[in-house]
This record gives structure tokens, C-alpha cells and sequence, in this order.
């Protein structure tokens, strides 16, 4: 268990610092090579969704028919498209593809998922965040077409370690088209009329809010967002709107700017870079301003940061090596978990200054993890638990992260509710332990190792 930070920006941010042509996107599928038999732009057979597809015979290179861009990116319809519009810069797709190097190695594939396990079918991308031959490629489509693209590797991975390399091949069918948000006519700067706080946060409102009450640290907020870079690229923005997400923890310009809000409201904010870093310990500032478009729809209220967060109360009980627990609600359970078990659980943590810095309401349900990749003092704690019960940990520092750098530091605090015990294995989608800054579900570009 480690700290926490929401992965969306995370990644979305540090990937901006460093420059990188390619984003990540979640769900898509690990590289992977198979072979079998299918036909071109056709759909597989059974055997063949199992074994994976073979690669087009003209996979080693471009065809003369077909058609090229300025940038180099070649491509040719395989099947014409249903549709009249296309894809705009901001949109997300829905999209079966499979991808091959020019050598025939299939490495992923939504129509025959290399992965074990995984059901064919499409999958959302935002033409934002994928490999530039993917963004330039994409809008060229109508839903219903299918078209092959041999994208260059200055238009790909570029030599990136563990990608795929050189030229890729990808056969691409347009599902659907799902607008996604418009930049702000006042992307670039904040207008003469524009509210500022003292710390430089400037905000205009451009629809007024229903809701009375303002959204606490500790609180979720159920909104539709997106946050932009003032040259107009698109940091980020979910897919799916409108989604949940914490009003800490993130970074500081995030947090104040919803504590001014109320449900209802939409409001368009000019972040400084330093109010835009990412909440987490050694963070470095994004190398420019941001501006955030975020409407408020509900606040989820959150949990109480407890009141003996500071040390243990009397009546905890504590172990040999300094853990302390108190029971808040009996189980329903006989059964403990073991370390090898896989646990959901509903928690959330504190240091003992009463900063909440991870908590599972966030993500809209309970979390599935490991007891064996979990800190020592998540480890012990849980397993002195049965089903449906609470309890409060108080782990020191020597059960948790030991002073580790980017961590949060000193004895922490944490209530946990045991939902289920699942059993022994990985935890579900292999999910680091809470507060580790990772994602969730397996965040990558298509064809990314």
C-alpha cells in the first residue's frame, strides 16, 4: 500500500512534462504475438479469436493504391463506412482494431485478444491520447468503414523501449464517434472579469449552481471536466461522463477551485502551474498554466476524519509490534483472511494531522487487492477481520512506509470495512495496494507492451 494519486492526472501531467508523443489510454491490451487464420477486414472464426490473426499480405509496406499524407502516414479502406462525420481532435472512439509489425507479429487486437481470458470487443480511445499515427489516422474514418494504416515510427513509438518498433500496421473499423469536450474561447488567459484568489487561482462562472453547500477535503464530487493546456492540447478529460472523483489529492488548484463551488455550477478556471502540480511529495509543476472547465453536478459526501486520528484511544487493542485496531462495526463473518487472499474492502486513510490522502469512495466502489502486496500493517490489520466488518488501524511508521520518500510519513490511520474475502491470487486487474499512484485498470496506448 502506497500513496495515492489519482492516475488520470498523474500520468496525464507527467507525460506532458516529459514530452512524450504518445498518451496513455486505459483498456487497452498488452502486446503479445499469435498467429491463425482470418480473412482481411473480416470477422474471425472461433479458432481463429482464440489462436489471434494473421498479418495482410501487404504488411511489409504500403501498396500503391494506397493513399499517403504529408506526415508519411499511409492508409487504404478496406470497407467504405455508413457514416458522414468524422472524428473531430477531442473525440473519443469506439473501435475494434488489430495491430501487426511489419514482420507478421501480431501484438494486440480487440478482434482476437491475445490475452487469456479477455472477450473480443471494441473500446473507447480519446483521439488525444494515442500515438500521433492513431490521432492523424482516426479522423479520417466514417463509422462503419474499415480501413488499414501503415503508420510510421516517427508517427508511433519512436524507438521507445518495450514498444513495439518501427513501422506498425493496424486494421481499424469505426464504431461510433463520441464527441468530446470544446476547448474555451478563453482557453489562453483569463478574461478582465475573471474572479482571482490570493494564491493567483482565477475563475469566472458561466452557469450559475442550484446547491447551497460547498464540497469539503474529505468529500467526492460527481462532475463532467476537462483540463487543457493553454497552447489548446487536451490534458485531460474522462471518456465517460459525468464520473466521481476526490476533491484532494490531485493537486491544489483542483481542490480550492471546487471548494468555491456549488452543486449545479459550472465554472471555467486559469490555474497557475504551481497550483496545477500534482499533490504528492517531490512533485514537479507542468511546464505551463492550465485551465480547468469543470461542472459540478453532486456532492458525495465523505468519510470523518476520526477523532483519535492523533494516537490510539484507550480501548484500542494493541499487538507486539505496535499495530492498534478498535472494531467500529461487528462482522458477519467466522472467517479471517490470509495473507495469499485477495480482500475487497471500502477504507480510507489519514495522517495524524487529519489529512485524508487516499480513500476507496473515490473510485465509486470497493477496491479488490492483495494482502500479500500490501504494507505490513494493512497485512496484519485485515486479517484480524471478518466479512462486513469495520475497524480502524493505526499502523506505525515501521509497518508502513518507513520514512520512504513520496510517501506518506509517520504513524497513519486507516478505516476499513471487509466486503468480501475472494480467495487466493492477484488482486483484480492486478491492482497495486491503495495509495500507490498506479492504476487501477491497465492504462496504455494501442499496442503498448
Amino acid at each position: 500500500m502506497k500513496f495515492f494519486l489519482p492516475r488520470w492526472y498523474e500520468t496525464v501531467i507527467r507525460a506532458a512534462l516529459v514530452g512524450l508523443a504518445v498518451l496513455p489510454m486505459s483498456g487497452l491490451l498488452a502486446c503479445r504475438s499469435h498467429s491463425s487464420a482470418a480473412t482481411d477486414g473480416g470477422k474471425p472464426d472461433a479458432g481463429a479469436a482464440m489462436a489471434g490473426l494473421p498479418a495482410p499480405a501487404d504488411v511489409a509496406s504500403p501498396p500503391a493504391d494506397a493513399s499517403r499524407t504529408a506526415s508519411g502516414l499511409a492508409s487504404k479502406v478496406l470497407t467504405a463506412g455508413t457514416g458522414t462525420d468524422h472524428p473531430a481532435r477531442y473525440d473519443s472512439v469506439k473501435v475494434n482494431y488489430t495491430g501487426w509489425t511489419t514482420d507478421g507479429k501480431m501484438f494486440d487486437s480487440t478482434v482476437a485478444p491475445p490475452r487469456p481470458g479477455r472477450r473480443p470487443g471494441p473500446l473507447t480511445l480519446s483521439l488525444s491520447r494515442v500515438i500521433p499515427g492513431w490521432t492523424e489516422g482516426i479522423p479520417l474514418m466514417v463509422v462503419g468503414e474499415k480501413r488499414r494504416f501503415w503508420i510510421p515510427e516517427d508517427l508511433a513509438y519512436k524507438g521507445r523501449p518495450g514498444a513495439p518498433a518501427g513501422m506498425l500496421v493496424f486494421d481499424v473499423e469505426l464504431v461510433d464517434i463520441i464527441p468530446g469536450p470544446k476547448p474555451p474561447d478563453d482557453l489562453a488567459a483569463a478574461p478582465p472579469d475573471a474572479e482571482k484568489t490570493k494564491d493567483g487561482l482565477a475563475s469566472k462562472i458561466t452557469q450559475k449552481g442550484t446547491g447551497t453547500e460547498h464540497p469539503h477535503p474529505n468529500d467526492a464530487v460527481r462532475l463532467n471536466y476537462s483540463i487543457w493546456q493553454t497552447d489548446g492540447k487536451l490534458l485531460d478529460a474522462p471518456q465517460t461522463q459525468p464520473v466521481v472523483r476526490p476533491v484532494t489529492g490531485i493537486s491544489s488548484g483542483w481542490t480550492e477551485g471546487l471548494e468555491l463551488m456549488v452543486a449545479g455550477e459550472k465554472r471555467t478556471f486559469w490555474v497557475p502551474a504551481a497550483l496545477a502540480t500534482p499533490a504528492r511529495p517531490g512533485a514537479q509543476p507542468p511546464s505551463s498554466d492550465v485551465t480547468m472547465v469543470i461542472e459540478l453536478l453532486d456532492i458525495v459526501p465523505g468519510p470523518k476524519t476520526p477523532p483519535d486520528v492523533k494516537a490510539p484511544p484507550k480501548d484500542a487493542i494493541v499487538e507486539k509490534d505496535g499495530l492498534a485496531t478498535k472494531v467500529l462495526t461487528k462482522g458477519t463473518g467466522t472467517v479471517h483472511p490470509t495473507r495469499t487472499d485477495n480482500v475487497s474492502v471500502n477504507y480510507a486513510g489519514w495522517t495524524t494531522d487529519g489529512k485524508m490522502f487516499d480513500a476507496s469512495f473515490t473510485r465509486g466502489e470497493a477496491v479488490t487487492m492483495s494482502l500479500g502486496a500490501v504494507i505490513p500493517g494493512w497485512s496484519e490489520g485485515i486479517q484480524l477481520m471478518v466479512e462486513g466488518e469495520k475497524r480502524r488501524l493505526w499502523i506505525p511508521e515501521q509497518l508502513a512506509y518507513k520514512g520512504q520518500p513520496q510517501r506518506p510519513q509517520g504513524m497513519l490511520v486507516f478505516d476499513v470495512e471487509l466486503v468480501k474475502i475472494i480467495g487466493p491470487g492477484r488482486g483484480a486487474f492486478g491492482m497495486p495496494p491503495p495509495g500507490s499512484g498506479g492504476p487501477v485498470h491497465p492504462m496504455m496506448p494501442p499496442g503498448h507492451p
